[in-house]
Order: structure tokens, then C-alpha cells, then sequence
């Protein structure tokens, strides 16, 4: 099972519980199953745009396939 996403101009770096900077957006193919194997952390759930609820998560070695300028 493999899933692919892109962010779109809603990527920030986080130090310290700080937004310090805006990254560039990036697209990311995984597997979900073998993601949650590195979960570190799950947040509260919040709204979609799609309305559905999904937590924040925090995944160990998350590494985006390509990178692309914000618009």
C-alpha cells in the first residue's frame, strides 16, 4: 500500500514549539502502514477541509520525495 501527498503553501519549520520560518512545499510517497511503525506522537484531532477529523502526527525519518517553490 503506498499513498503520495502534496503540501500546498502551509509548511512551516517548528523549533522550540515556534514557527520559525516557511519551508518550501514538498510531495511525499509512503506507506501508511509502514509509517505508523515510526510514530512518535499524534496531536488532537482537528477539521479537514474535507470535514472529516484528523490528528497532527509526528513520524521519525519523514522524508519528502521532491521539493517545489511556494507560490
Amino acid at each position: 500500500m503506498l499513498q503520495t501527498g502534496l503540501t500546498r503553501d502551509g509548511t512551516f519549520l517548528i523549533e522550540q514549539g515556534k514557527i520559525t520560518r516557511a519551508l518550501k512545499n514538498f510531495r511525499w510517497n509512503e506507506s501508511p502502514l509502514l509509517m505508523l511503525n515510526r510514530l512518535e506522537d499524534i496531536g488532537r484531532p482537528e477539521p479537514t477541509a474535507a470535514g472529516r477529523m484528523m490528528p497532527a502526527l509526528r513520524v521519525r525519518d519523514f522524508n519528502p520525495s521532491s521539493l517545489s517553490d511556494a507560490v
